[in-house]
């Protein structure tokens, strides 16, 4: 499930980090040269986990990245100035308003049901081992 989950969002970060080029308000989000970048990185790295990672690397991973988006949404709301609820990582060029703490909160959500739903692989290593 955790690669499954990689592999989708992945292209869906890839697809915004494109759009938000020539949609810098796309769904009323705050797209800016910097976030644009982010999100392709973030694609890209959760494309390659997704399609080429083992399901305890993407488990791991989903787990890593669900934890910050849900940790950044929450901050957001939580630090967020103004009737928009605006949070400045970099002035000028990384900020985040409510749409992007819904979504932010929303991906870290999946990232972390993906992780929860896929079972920890066990290996010829590790099996019949106690702690």
């Amino acid at each position: 499930m955790a690669n499954r989950v990689a592999t989708i969002l992945g292209i869906g970060f890839l697809l915004v980090g494109i759009l938000g080029f020539v949609m810098p308000a796309l769904l009323g989000a705050h797209l800016t040269l910097a976030h644009n970048i982010v999100h392709l990185v973030s694609g890209a790295i959760s494309l390659w986990i997704g399609l080429k990672g083992s399901p305890s690397a993407a488990k791991t991973f989903c787990l890593v990245f669900g934890a910050v988006y849900l940790l950044l949404g929450i901050v957001g709301f939580a630090l967020g100035t103004g009737s928009d609820r605006m949070f400045t990582v970099l002035p000028g060029q990384l900020m985040f308003g409510t749409v992007d703490h819904l979504i932010h909160i929303a991906l870290g959500a999946i990232f972390l049901v993906g992780a929860f739903m896929t079972r920890a692989v066990i290996t010829p290593a590790t099996a019949g081992r106690t702690a």
